[in-house]
C-alpha cells in the first residue's frame, strides 16, 4: 500500500470515529470534509502526472523528438508498420470504385491515369512525403507543445 493511500486510509478511519462520536448530525459536514481532502489528493496527483507530461513533452521538442507516451515513433524513425498498412489498405480499398469511375468513363486511359496516380501517391507516402510537408508537421507539432 502507498504511504499516500495509508494517510487516506488514517483520514477515512478518524472521519468514521468522529462520526460516532459526535453522531448522525454531523455526519454531512464530516463527509463533505473528507471529500474535500480526496478531491485534494486527486488534484496533487494529476497536477503531478500533467507536470511530468509536459516536461517529457518540452524535452523531447529540445532534442527534435516526440515524446514516447503519444505511441508514434520518434521523428526520424519513419512511420510505424500500422500507419503503413493503414495507408495501404485504404488506397487499395478507394482504387477500387476510382478504378471503376475511371473505366466507365475515360476507357483504359482514364484506368491507367488512375492506377498510376495511385501508385505515385503509395510512393510518396512510402519515401516518406515531400520534405516541405515534413518541416511543416515538426513545426507544427513543436507549436503545439509550446502551447501556441
Amino acid at each position: 500500500m502507498d504511504s499516500r493511500d495509508a494517510d487516506l486510509k488514517r483520514e477515512l478511519d478518524a472521519t468514521l470515529q468522529t462520526r460516532k462520536e459526535l453522531g448522525a448530525e454531523y455526519e454531512t459536514e464530516l463527509v463533505d470534509s473528507f471529500m474535500e481532502k480526496v478531491e485534494q489528493r486527486f488534484n496533487d496527483t494529476a497536477d503531478r502526472h500533467v507536470r511530468r507530461q509536459l516536461a517529457e513533452q518540452q524535452m523531447a521538442a529540445a532534442r527534435g523528438t516526440r515524446p514516447h507516451a503519444t505511441g508514434r515513433p520518434a521523428q526520424g524513425q519513419g512511420l510505424g508498420f500500422g500507419e503503413r498498412f493503414a495507408f495501404v489498405a485504404t488506397s487499395l480499398v478507394l482504387a477500387i470504385p476510382l478504378s471503376a469511375i475511371a473505366a466507365v468513363n475515360a476507357g483504359l486511359y482514364g484506368l491507367v491515369v488512375t492506377w498510376a496516380g495511385i501508385v505515385a501517391v503509395n510512393a510518396v507516402h512510402a519515401s516518406g512525403g515531400f520534405g516541405w510537408l515534413r518541416r511543416l508537421r515538426r513545426e507544427k507539432s513543436t507549436s503545439e507543445w509550446d502551447g501556441e
